[in-house]
Order: C-alpha cells, then structure tokens, then sequence
C-alpha cells in the first residue's frame, strides 16, 4: 500500500523470501517509476486505497506500506459515548488513510503487517494520535511492536522513521519471537555516494546561493536553526524531503574553492535512499524524481527490519 517507487518491495525482495502481489498508488508519476523498476505481469494493482475492496485483493502474508499521517481526532469520543454510539477502530480511524489499510487487516487477515510513518507520529497530538493506531491494531488481535529506527548506518543520512510490525495473534498466539534489527556499527559517508563530476546545472546560482545565505543569517539572529546544511563530504546528510528539489538547502555538496556549493543529482539522492544505480530513475522528470527520493523509505532499512520478519514467519510452526 502506497507503494510510491517501491522501496518497500525492493526492500523485501533482497530479504530472500518475498514475492510480491500487488500494490496501490495513486500518485500517477510514482507509478510509472515503479512499473520502470519491476516487472509486475499479471500483479494486482488500485491507485486509490480508499476504492479498495478486500474480497478483490489477492491473499497475502504481509501486508506493508507508509501510510499518510493524516489528523486523527478523537475529541468526539464522549460526545458519541453519551449517544450510545460505538467508538470501536470504525469509527475512531474513520475518514483517515490509516483506516483503510486496518480495514483491509481485519478482513484479510494476513500473518503480519509492516507499517512506517514519520517519527513525529509518536507525538502526534500530544499522542493520542498513535494512541488510536495502536489501540486499532491490537483491537484486530495483534501483537504490536514499534521502534523509532534511523537510516544513518545503512545510508549515509539521518533519516528517523517509526516501524510498527505486528502478527496475528490468531495464527501466532503471542510466539513469533520477534525483535527489531541491532543498528549496524558501520557508518556510510556522503562521500561514497557523490559521482567525481556532476552537470553545472546542479551548482546554485549566485542569486539563490546568496539568498540562502540570508535567510539563514536572519533565522540565526532570531536564535533558531533554520537554515541551508553543507555538508562535511566524511560526515551524514540531513534528511531529505520531498522538496528537495526547489533549492536544495538541506543537503548542499561543498565544491572547491570559488565555486558555489551543488546540489545532489537524482541518482545521487537514490543512492542515500539505498536504491542500486541498475534503479531507472528517469522514467519522469527531475523534479519527480527527486520527490520520489524525498517519499520514499530507506532500501536497507527495510530489508533488515523485513529480515527479522523473515525469521518469525519462517521458524514458527503452528503444529509443532
């Protein structure tokens, strides 16, 4: 579910044990990257979750996907209590995307779910928020576990993310033995993901350059840290968005003396996305393409939390 490139596809397929089945998306550019990625003949496919009909869904063991953090509001909870009206995960989560991805758990049921959302999930609303989420998935008979993981160590990016993985209890009964991946102990530089030359096109005009260097002058006086990143070349970047691609500012390369410092090029930003350079990036324009970067999840993250998914499926067996 919101497949956007597939990551989380590529993510499971180099774990060893994952076939995909379908996917949904509904962004149109996105999709066309991800079919110039995979070969998906005969694979089920929606573009908008909230037409899905779960009788029509192929069966599956896993579900995945990084579902949009839309505003949840509980606030109506009392008000619909003193009604006498339910507020069971129907009705909490209704009129989110989340629900559509619980509804499709509770009727298909499969072994285990792979969910990642921003980190500030866990805050959301003073954490009422994660709250329902939580409340949701074990209400579906689920064991819960989550754990804020941070991309640098696999990628050479700080990029903080929330994981949930759950298993049915049904099938489970509590004994999957799972636990999250050890964070590894080698760090990646920028360095070994920048190319050795790059178009001029990717170096900031002095316009823009000094216009950076502005704002971020202004924000300093102000006592806060808002502002462009240069990047140390032996160092981690921060971490990208979506808009990367209007400036720049958060990830900026230094260039030698008497140039203006660069941004990264779309395969530069796949590479710290853990995407291999056999990846077609330009199946849509830059500007896509780096959204697509921004969106997308990190590959190797994925494939060790998918790892660990791995071994509670294939090591428990419900008749022994």
């Amino acid at each position: 579910m919101f497949a956007g490139i597939g990551g989380f596809r590529e993510g499971l397929t180099r774990a060893g044990d994952f076939v995909c089945v379908g996917h949904c998306e509904i962004d149109k550019h996105a999709d066309r990257s991800y079919r110039a990625l995979f070969d998906m003949e005969g694979e089920w496919f929606l573009d908008d979750i909230r037409k899905a009909d779960p009788a029509d869904l192929p069966d599956f063991d896993l579900i995945c996907g990084g579902f949009p953090c839309q505003p949840f509001s509980i606030a109506g909870v009392s008000k619909k209590n003193s009604l006498g009206r339910a507020t069971g995960f129907l009705d909490k989560t209704q009129g989110t995307l989340f629900f559509d991805v619980a509804e499709i758990i509770r009727r298909k049921r499969p072994k285990a779910f792979f969910l990642e959302n921003v980190k500030n999930l866990l805050s959301h609303d003073k954490g009422n928020t994660f709250k329902v989420i939580e409340g949701t998935l074990r209400e579906l008979d689920y064991s819960i576990y989550y754990k804020v993981l941070d991309g640098q160590g696999y990628v050479p990016q700080h990029r903080e993310r929330i994981i949930i993985v759950g298993f049915d209890n049904r099938y489970f009964h509590g004994k999957e033995n799972f636990s999250f991946p050890e964070k590894p102990d080698s760090v990646a530089c920028i360095a070994e993901i920048l190319d050795p030359e790059v178009e001029k096109k990717y170096t900031l005009s002095d316009k823009l350059w000094t216009y950076l260097k502005m704002y971020a002058e202004k924000h300093k006086a102000k006592g806060n840290g808002f502002g462009f990143g240069l990047v140390d070349k032996n160092g981690i970047a921060r971490t990208l968005s979506a808009r990367y691609y209007k400036d720049g500012a958060e990830i900026l390369i230094p260039q030698e003396e008497g140039k203006n410092p660069r941004r990264l090029t779309p395969r530069e930003c796949a590479r710290l996305m853990g995407y291999e350079d056999k990846y077609i990036i330009d199946a849509v324009s830059e500007i896509q393409a780096y959204k697509q970067c921004g969106n997308s999840v990190v590959v190797p993250l994925i494939t060790a939390v998918a790892g660990k998914i791995t071994e509670s499926l294939l090591n428990y067996h419900p008749d022994e």
